[in-house]
């Protein structure tokens, strides 16, 4: 790594010595951290015919103040050096990365060249409704969730428009202390939001599934039933979604299902 960073410098400062101003160069890849020009009051005619002094760390740069031109030998070795230090850091560079990527954000480098997604992973199901579900956890058993079951269910909701801020969670629901109260409706009485409950379908006791809910089948619809929030504080957060018109009110439930009838 220390080779090239060097080789990077090099090239960096040959190229800026051959197309440009030397001095800037150096600036460029050295910037000072305060004037380190050091130089006694000149008159007006001797300043026309000094050369330029900079002190830097201990690189001691001279350069007339009225010449512009490189001579031949000058430029033909900086540019023999550059293409030194180009093909040296081609060497160094991994394969499949050239010279010309070092200054090209690493998104753009390793595009196309990320690792496939785990093998086995479960995507999200989308369901004719717009519903999507993807099970974290299967469950055990024979019985799943019916559209009329009675099911007690751990669940949290939270806003995906406010980066997941969270207005809902059973944990918080612990009136004695002995531990969070599920929460318990009755599927096909309208008692949940529509898109919860047709997310619930199909679920073994004991099973874990995340459930994204379109706004039409959440609370822009349908914004007094269950789950409610269970305070003024979350009851806002809600709102500032639900009765903004600019904002997408979708919810995301991760929904545990203790057990059902």
């Amino acid at each position: 790594m220390i080779y090239l960073a060097l080789a990077t410098i090099l090239v960096t400062c040959t190229h800026g010595l051959v197309h440009q101003n030397p001095i800037s160069c150096i600036r460029q890849v050295f910037p000072p951290a305060r004037p380190l020009l050091m130089s006694s009051p000149r008159s007006s005619s001797e300043h026309q015919h000094a050369d330029k002094e900079i002190i830097l760390s201990s690189y001691h740069i001279r350069t007339a103040a009225g010449s512009s031109k490189v001579t031949t030998k000058r430029s033909e070795f900086l540019v023999n050096a550059a293409a030194a230090a180009t093909a040296l850091i081609g060497v160094l560079l991994p394969s499949g990365v050239h010279a010309a990527d070092l200054q090209q954000p690493k998104e753009f480098i390793e595009m196309g060249t990320q690792a496939p997604a785990p093998q086995g992973e479960k995507e999200f199901v989308l369901l004719s409704n717009g519903v999507q579900i993807k099970d974290m956890r299967p469950g055990s058993g024979e019985e799943v969730v019916k559209a009329d079951s009675q099911v007690m269910i751990q669940v949290s909701g939270r806003l995906l428009n406010l980066n997941g801020v969270s207005f809902y969670n059973t944990k918080n629901n612990n009136p004695d202390g002995f531990g969070a109260v599920p929460l318990s409706i009755r599927l096909g009485n309208g008692e949940a939001v529509p898109g919860l409950e047709a997310g619930l379908v199909g679920m073994k006791k004991g099973g874990i599934r995340r459930i994204i809910v379109p706004p039409q089948l959440a609370y822009s619809k349908y914004p007094n039933l269950e789950p409610r929030p269970m305070n003024a504080n979350d009851q806002r957060a809600l709102d500032s979604v639900v009765k903004n018109p600019r904002r997408d009110a979708t919810i995301l439930f991760d929904v545990a299902l203790e057990r059902f009838k």
